[in-house]
């Protein structure tokens, strides 16, 4: 089943609409952005949580001992790395006892090499924006997003919405998908009825026996 992931929750109630609507993880973001939350906001939206969302907790660039430090603070046990994070960082994250999700940004064909063996249960792909570490609402190519599908075990995002969700899966077979500004009524505030379209787009995308995505770890 594909798994889904809400990013960029600021409010208690956007991660209760989450829950709700099905969601399987949420986003929380300590870094620079419109959606970037305070250890205290979060364990406040961490605390309302049902066991079945996992929070994850998202760093660019980030020391090590913060990360650790934050994601005890919060009972987080997944965090996603959206800066320039070598291969080290996520090994001793993983050592913590901590599962990692690697960020990459994707807009050409070479891109990909830095996939290739980078140690994380799972790899994001993000479009490619000058500048931007993410969440910019602009789609990647999902040609190359398959290809880069074939590596592990890996979670599109990058311009998903309601409307284009379940044919991005088609394409991509991804093992989840990842969402932020495609649900939003404005940056870090997000529409319930988007949510919920979202998330039931993504469970209906696939057939029964071929929402399995490619791959193989956790998220």
């Amino acid at each position: 089943m594909i798994r889904v992931k809400i990013c960029g929750i600021c409010r208690a109630e956007d991660a209760a609409a989450a829950a709700e609507a099905g969601a399987d993880a949420i986003g929380l973001v300590f870094a620079e952005s419109p959606r970037h939350v305070s250890v205290a906001q979060a364990q406040a939206i961490v605390a309302r949580l049902p066991p079945s969302v996992t929070p994850v907790a998202l760093f660019v660039n980030e020391p090590l001992g913060s990360m650790l430090g934050t994601c005890k603070a919060l009972g987080a046990r997944t965090v996603q790395l959206h800066g320039d994070e070598p291969p080290d960082v996520a090994r001793q994250l993983a050592a913590a006892g901590l599962r990692v999700i690697r960020a990459f940004r994707i807009g050409e064909e070479a891109d990909l090499d830095a996939i290739r063996g980078y140690p994380a249960s799972a790899y994001l792909l993000d479009s490619k924006v000058k500048g931007k570490a993410g969440g910019t609402g602009v789609a990647l190519d999902w040609a190359l997003a398959a290809r880069a599908a074939a590596l592990g075990r890996t979670i599109l995002a990058g311009g998903l919405t309601p409307e284009n969700v379940a044919e991005a899966i088609r394409r991509v077979r991804p093992y989840g998908v990842d969402v932020s500004s495609g649900v939003e009524s404005a940056p870090g505030v997000k529409d319930a009825a988007k949510v919920r379209a979202f998330v039931a787009a993504a469970r209906a995308a696939l057939g029964v026996g071929e929402g399995e995505g490619r791959g193989s770890g956790d998220t």
